[in-house]
């Protein structure tokens, strides 16, 4: 029964979380959204968002109060763990790193979307958005891997690099 409690918490969190981290990032590119993801966004973490922006207000350009709420958002969906026996530091680190794990896959999904959108149809109305999202991950790669025969290697090679992110923080936080 825990089990399946965990599963609709984690699925619950996932979704919050996903949602206010893209409310961040969005912002911290400076890239306006298109107005039904734009809404969609803001109406389902406003609830959350708008009274952390009262203790963590903005700052240098940064939305704080979204990327906070997220972590409160996966630290609370961790917090069920204590419940099957874990201790409070196993539940921050686990936490910390479902966190970051939040952050690299949001950022693999942005790409594979991109990459998606490139091939079936460049002109989507979503696609200048997405693109914009992933123009600061993929431009300093871009400076070192150009294209080869007119194929834009970048987001194959971050992909490959956020792998490797993900594998490197799994050996940090759990041997």
């Amino acid at each position: 029964m825990l089990s399946i409690l965990q599963f609709i918490v984690d699925t619950a969190a996932t979704l919050l979380g996903a949602l206010l981290l893209l409310r961040f990032w969005m912002q911290a590119t400076r890239v306006r959204p298109p107005q039904q993801i734009g809404q969609f966004t803001f109406t389902l973490t406003d609830w959350l968002v708008l009274p952390l922006r009262r203790l963590v207000p903005g700052m240098g350009g940064y939305d704080w109060a979204s990327l906070i709420g997220a972590f409160v958002v996966v630290l609370l969906a961790s917090s069920l763990l204590l419940v099957a026996g874990a201790d409070a530091e196993m539940v921050l680190r686990h936490a910390l790193f479902r966190f970051l794990s939040w952050i690299l896959y949001g950022f693999m999904a942005l790409l594979i979307i991109d990459a998606i959108f490139s091939w079936v149809n460049p002109n989507a109305p979503l696609a200048p958005f997405v693109h914009a999202l992933n123009t600061p991950i993929l431009r300093p790669i871009r400076r070192v891997v150009p294209p080869i025969g007119g194929v834009d290697l970048s987001v194959l090679v971050a992909l490959v690099l956020i792998q490797i992110i993900q594998f490197v923080l799994r050996q940090v936080f759990y041997g």
